[in-house]
């Protein structure tokens, strides 16, 4: 048996709720591994639908171990306020079933003032982000003055702490004209909101490592996608952590030959959020069609997703850079009938042809898209479980998706509906 890692193999977004769920029927413990509260998944189970964007997707389920790794960045507040809207949905929530590392990083209000202040001074060269402040948080954590979680129990450390933190972040922000932070009013937040986190912390490291031994299969959850990753991604509109399924031994603690099988997420076609450049964006109807069929709405911020076609170049470098074994190919249903589609082959710059993104930042956004076109399908995929079940012409189209990135399709999603799902090759069974 093989434990399993899921990542984004485009920009995030790709789907990667509906298919952890599938997957987490089928593991023992589930753990996040990188990113904060910025990264929302959807899933979609019988009649109900839970918006998550710190809690592992296992957690709506009574019989798995969810685990929140060191690598994440972690809102407190965000966290139990995501932990009492899921209780309201009739799922459970206790320490023995949600663990979270204790030396995990802690996001606190500064992160976010300062991560606004900077968007705002960017003004028209602003980056994107949610304003939650991970990207700060994160560098809080390299600079080596976090406040991690075992420090909630730990008081007089915590005040020390927190107003070192203060006293370096408080220049830039009354610099920005905004209002400097209380370390004495964060002290009274911190030490309130601590007892009700502290009883889910733990050695995260520890218990993976028993329950590997014991056997149980561990699914590794990541967040956003391969080109948001802070090395290998369209810098600097990416993510302040990386996004490869190589950090999910680093950011669980886990050694590296643990992981398994890497399963890519990757729509059928391409999206993104935010600023940053996008070879193969669609500004007219086509790109207005595919955000409607696809509902193309951010799960965390509710902004309007850029939509295009199917980039086999940026996939490609994304298997080849994260070590991905095979993809599960969503929203197919989505291209349901379009007369033709187009995928992206390669890239045209300065009359030379490129088959990689430079990591040039002026050379990513001028590249120019190299399209092969392929003949649509009139009939409906939505809701196919089978091959058998799909037009010849989009079996056609996946056949040649799985050539140009060279990887296979391990499954196949048609719909919304975690059913509807055809499994090629299970990764559980590598």
């Amino acid at each position: 048996m093989s434990n399993v890692a899921v990542v984004g193999a485009q920009w995030g977004d790709e789907g990667k709720g509906k298919v952890v769920d599938w997957l987490s029927s089928r593991a023992d413990v589930v753990v996040r591994f990188q990113g904060g509260h910025n990264a929302g998944h959807t899933l979609v189970i019988g009649d109900r639908t839970f918006k998550l964007s710190l809690l592992p997707s296992g957690v709506v389920r009574p019989d798995k171990l969810s685990v929140i790794g060191n690598g994440v960045v972690i809102d407190p507040w965000a966290l139990l306020r995501e932990i009492e809207q899921v209780r309201s949905q009739g799922v459970v929530v206790t320490p023995e079933s949600l663990m979270i590392a204790e030396n995990a990083a802690l996001i606190l209000p500064v992160h976010g003032a300062i991560d606004r202040a900077r968007e705002q001074a960017r003004g028209a060269g602003a980056i994107g982000t949610t304003g939650r402040g991970i990207g700060p948080a994160y560098e809080d954590k390299v600079a080596r003055r976090a406040v991690r979680v075992c420090d909630l129990a730990d008081p007089p450390l915590l005040r020390a702490k927190v107003e070192d933190l203060l006293a370096h972040h408080n220049v830039f922000l009354t610099a920005m004209g905004a209002d400097a932070l209380d370390p004495d009013a964060m002290m009274v937040e911190l030490e309130a909101i601590a007892p009700q986190v502290l009883p889910y912390a733990g050695v995260v490291w520890e218990r993976l490592d028993g329950l590997r031994r014991a056997g149980k299969r561990i699914l590794f959850e990541g967040a956003q996608g391969a080109m948001l990753d802070i090395d290998h991604g369209t810098y600097p509109y990416v993510t302040s952590s990386s996004t490869l399924a190589a950090n999910a031994a680093a950011g669980s603690g886990i050694g590296p030959g643990a992981v398994g099988f890497v399963l890519g997420i990757t729509k059928a076609y391409t999206t993104r959020v935010g600023a940053g450049p996008f070879p193969t964006e669609q500004t007219g109807d086509v790109g207005t069609l595919l955000g409607e069929r696809g509902r193309e709405f951010g799960t965390v911020t509710g902004r309007k997703r850029r939509c295009g076609w199917f980039d086999a170049v940026l996939v490609r470098q994304a298997i080849k850079t994260g070590g991905i074994t095979g993809i599960a190919l969503t929203k197919l249903d989505v291209l349901d009938g379009f007369e033709t589609l187009k995928l992206c082959v390669a890239y045209r710059h300065k009359g030379r042809e490129l088959h990689h993104l430079p990591y040039a930042q002026s050379a990513q956004g001028q590249v120019e898209p190299v399209y092969e076109e392929m003949e649509g399908w009139g009939e409906s995929t939505q809701g196919a479980r089978s091959w058998a079940q799909l037009p010849a012409t989009a079996i056609k189209y996946i056949r040649r998706i799985e050539e140009l990135i060279e990887a296979p399709v391990a499954l196949l999603s048609t719909s919304p509906d975690r059913d509807d799902t055809i499994l090629v090759r299970d990764p559980f069974v590598d």
